[in-house]
């Protein structure tokens, strides 16, 4: 088998079917069985080893949820079976460091990692950080073979290690909501861009070069200083600092940051996998790194990413791959810079809410109000993960699993109109509003007679209705040009932005 299968793993229930492959002797034929409880054969199959890998692959048939399973791939004399399998959903779950907190570092760890023991049939596999300058067939290393969720072992390792905390919450709920097995893969590196978990096509398709780390001097401001110790702890304001200033689209780029090194490394070798759904939480290095390119990027790494698996997993994982993420927390609280707000806005693709038309079944986990100041990980890396995962989980359950009853999303406007003559502007929303801090100066206009010309003022809001904001414009004597929400690096209070709906999402930021 390929090095990331093993004992404990979870495979993708029907109507897909798994795709189980390996590695054998050019030419020879391999046969998988598939057993149950006192092994009565479910199953069998054959497969032929080719490719200059030498790889056989083999699709198993759809089966419905549970176990335990026994599967044997056996070529001649020799064989291999692997035990305690699991049919059930299956979910990728990848980012930079807010992704690779393990459950040791989050809020209430002590309770989160004793509930560990309860949840036997959600099992966990990590893969080791690696990355290639090419495509890789398999993975050369791994951090946390497939098993059973335990405390101290696997679910509080170290910092920054295993198991991922939101990858783990969201997995805990998703059965807790189904029922069904969870099989959940860890694939994250902290302090890493968008671009090194892309392929070469998503960086053509953005007008990014790709040789960004392949040739030319070194920056002086990629010194080791950083990339040499835990990658996760590299998100520091020394960091932001340099990538802010390196924003050319031909600087040099180098370890864990380079184009396309991740994705070789990390992603390549996982292509067959039948999957359930994606869990992404990644940007901050893209807040100070190609920033104005992410409305490109991120859209064009999941439409790659669905199209890869899609055709790696001969078909199974379906076309329209469910995609959720976690839209950027905040970093600095008095900081004037733009780029988390910007950043956030591209997570879009410049549409404030998702599934969209450039992003369709995608949903996103809004987070700029669960910000933590006094983080002994930095304020970049808050703790509260709960909150962070179950926002995925409704987004999971209503566009992976098709609850339409369901509210995933908070509040956004639909219209504005404006009140020249009583100099008020009222903005309609989609959904019942509850204001949380109505003295919050959140909402901001374009004040000026040409837009080029931006003066963005603060508006106080002086009513909340059941679905309407009024604004006064009373600071503004010449056109109003545009509207903004929450447009700030820290844009509100932990669990306190102006606007949220009744079940408690908040309203997400808006240009």
């Amino acid at each position: 088998f390929a090095s990331y299968y093993g004992d404990h793993m979870v495979l993708q229930k029907k109507p897909s079917g798994a795709v189980v492959w390996g590695h054998g002797e050019l030419g020879a034929m391999v046969t998988v069985t598939l057993s149950g409880a006192g092994g009565l054969i479910v199953m069998e199959k054959t497969a032929q080893v080719k490719g200059s890998s030498g790889t056989w692959t083999t699709v198993l048939d759809p089966m419905d949820q549970g176990g335990p399973y026994a599967l044997t791939a056996e070529q001649g004399l020799e064989n291999v079976t692997l035990r305690d399998i699991y049919f059930g959903d299956v979910w990728l779950c990848s980012g930079q460091s807010n992704m690779a907190m393990t459950v040791l570092q989050v809020a209430n760890a002590s309770q989160e990692l004793a509930m560990a023991s309860r949840y036997p049939y959600v099992r966990i596999f990590a893969a080791a950080l690696a990355r290639s300058d090419v495509e890789l067939e398999d993975l050369e290393r791994i951090d946390l073979p497939w098993s059973i969720p335990t405390a101290a072992e696997n679910l509080g390792h170290g910092n920054f290690t295993y198991f991922s905390a939101v990858c783990w919450l969201l997995g805990r709920s998703l059965y807790e909501a189904l029922g069904s097995p969870i099989g959940l893969v860890e694939v994250a590196w902290g302090g890493t861009p968008i671009e090194a978990w892309s392929s070469h096509r998503v960086l053509q398709a953005c007008g990014l070069p790709e040789d960004m780390g392949r040739e030319g001097p070194q920056s002086s401001l990629w010194h080791g200083a950083c990339f040499n110790l835990k990658p996760a702890l590299c998100f520091s304001p020394s960091l932001s600092l340099a990538l802010s200033s390196s924003t050319s689209p031909h600087q040099h780029l180098s370890g864990p940051q380079t184009p396309s090194v991740l994705w070789n490394a990390m992603f390549h070798p996982l292509l067959n996998m039948t999957l359930r759904g994606v869990a992404w939480y990644q940007g901050e290095a893209n807040a100070f790194l190609h920033t104005d390119q992410y409305n490109c990027t991120f859209p064009a790494l999941i439409a790659d990413w669905r199209q890869a698996f899609h055709a790696g997993s001969a078909r199974q994982t379906e076309p329209l791959l469910p995609f959720g993420f976690v839209q950027l927390s905040t970093y600095r609280r008095r900081s004037a810079d733009d780029s988390f707000a910007r950043l956030r806005w591209h997570q879009t693709a410049d549409l404030g809410v998702v599934p969209n038309a450039r992003m369709p079944s995608t949903f996103m986990a809004v987070a700029m109000d669960l910000g933590d100041e006094h983080s002994p990980y930095g304020s970049i890396h808050p703790r509260d993960k709960q909150n962070v995962a179950h926002r995925l989980l409704l987004g999971a359950r209503a566009v992976a699993y098709g609850d339409k009853d369901l509210v995933f999303q908070g509040p956004y406007p639909t219209r504005a109109i404006l009140e020249v003559t009583r100099g008020l502007l009222n903005v309609t929303y989609s959904q019942e509003l509850i204001c949380r801090q109505k003295d919050a100066q959140a909402f901001e206009v374009c004040c000026s007679s040409q837009a080029s010309l931006c003066q963005w003022l603060p508006t106080p809001v002086v009513a909340v209705g059941s679905r309407t904001v009024t604004l006064a414009l009373s600071g503004c004597r010449t056109l109003v040009l545009g509207l903004r929400y929450a447009w700030a690096e820290w844009p509100c209070e932990y669990q306190a932005c102006p606007l949220y709906n009744p079940q408690g999402l908040p309203a997400p930021p808006f240009l």
